[in-house]
């Protein structure tokens, strides 16, 4: 059996799919909201770089903006669960099917990196102190980028989960701290701490217990990566429902709970319990983060009032995935559900959560230097506005949908 023809033979099968609708999700404006978006970043930034604050943090920022994205690692290995059966006998060779999967997986995100490092390139030769050359910058996110990628693919061998998340937080400690190295100091004394750290975190992933081929990590992994797919298509048009992660959050595992057991609440129930250990809301967590610094950032400016809308807006269409949240499962046919409940439902979450971070944005502009009342008041009244709006999009469109 050839092992590399079969990945690219899964690959461009499960592109085949998704390439259909890429051209509903262009005709829905994303296209010239995306062109948009960025000559408006542009005219933005560089107003900024011409009048830069004093005493502006801008390593801290370089910091902040580059280090999650050289931790970051992920691959698409187009396992499938047969694969435990029929691939087994192969597990010796398995490297022919899974190199090309660590390769693209550091290419892809490294081109990312660049990106973005070029867009702060500016800010950085301007923050008042030692910078290094910028060939010298790429080189080193391109071997911090592989140092993690090798990491994260260990994590994935490790046969424990407590193992896996302890080596997974020791990754994130030590990219970044080499990182924060290569910033604020010397090029000899980074170079030198770097290849201490490396050699160290190296030796110490020997030490766990791994699987020569993790498979069950393997297919979770490539469930949750095709359902990430989906989920960005299903903001544009409707898309077959993928079976997405589900990551357990005991402290949230008491949300629900309150809920009284009865006929018109039984989807309410189930929706909860599945919005709290989605991936979705740690997409929201995160977007809602952002969005606060940004926003507080700018204060209340016409340009933060700008950014506070555009914020919700996006936070909405994040919000709409979960009208695909059990439609085709069969989990939700063991439960009483009402005709018409499971959309309503959905909408009253969706619609609750949009409003919630409408006001948790606006408390960063509220707390800001420099309050611009008229600004600040008409910026929150618009906030709810449009998340009102949007709500009523979603009563009339679902409905329709569901009608049909």
């Amino acid at each position: 059996m050839k092992l590399r023809e079969l990945r690219n033979k899964r690959k461009v099968s499960f592109w085949a799919k998704v390439l259909p609708y890429l051209p509903y999700a262009f005709q829905s404006g994303v296209l010239v909201l995306s062109l948009l978006l960025i000559i408006a970043f542009s005219a933005w930034y560089t107003a900024f770089l011409q009048n830069l604050p004093p005493g502006l943090p801008i390593l801290w920022m370089m910091l902040v903006i580059l280090g999650p994205l050289t931790v970051y690692s992920g691959f698409r290995t187009y396992v499938q669960p047969a694969d435990v059966v029929f691939l087994l006998p192969q597990e010796n060779r398995m490297k022919e099917y899974l190199a090309p999967t660590y390769r693209s997986g550091v290419i892809y995100k490294l081109i990312g990196l660049y990106v973005v490092l070029l867009v702060l390139w500016p800010l950085y030769i301007r923050n008042g102190g030692q910078t290094h050359p910028l060939w010298l910058i790429l080189i080193v996110l391109c071997l911090l980028k592989m140092l993690s990628a090798y990491g994260a693919w260990q994590e994935l061998r490790i046969t424990t989960n407590r193992a896996r998340m302890g080596y997974r937080l020791l990754r994130w400690s030590f990219i970044i701290l080499m990182l924060a190295a290569w910033l604020w100091q010397p090029a000899w004394k980074s170079m030198l701490f770097m290849v201490l750290v490396s050699v160290n975190y190296i030796l110490a992933l020997r030490f766990p217990m791994k699987h020569v081929v993790p498979w069950d990590n393997l297919i979770a992994n490539e469930k949750a990566g095709a359902a990430k797919v989906m989920l960005i298509l299903g903001w544009f048009v409707e898309v077959p429902a993928e079976g997405q992660k589900v990551i357990r959050r005991r402290w949230l595992s008491a949300v629900g709970n309150h809920i009284t057991w009865t006929r018109k609440t039984s989807y309410r129930y189930l929706l909860a319990k599945t919005f709290v250990r989605s991936e979705l809301l740690g997409i929201l967590i995160r977007l809602g983060l952002l969005g606060m610094v940004v926003v507080g950032w700018n204060g209340s400016t016409w340009l933060g009032a700008g950014i506070y809308l555009f914020f919700i807006f996006l936070t909405g269409t994040q919000l709409t995935s979960l009208r695909y949240v059990h439609s085709d499962s069969p989990a939700a046919s063991y439960y009483p559900i009402s005709s018409g409940v499971r959309m309503q439902e959905i909408v009253r979450l969706a619609s609750n959560v949009l409003l919630g971070l409408s006001l948790l944005l606006w408390i960063p502009m509220a707390v800001a230097e420099g309050r611009n009342w008229p600004i600040l008041l008409g910026s929150l009244v618009l906030g709810i506005l449009l998340a009102l709006g949007m709500r009523s999009s979603w009563i009339k469109k679902w409905r329709d949908d569901e009608d049909e």
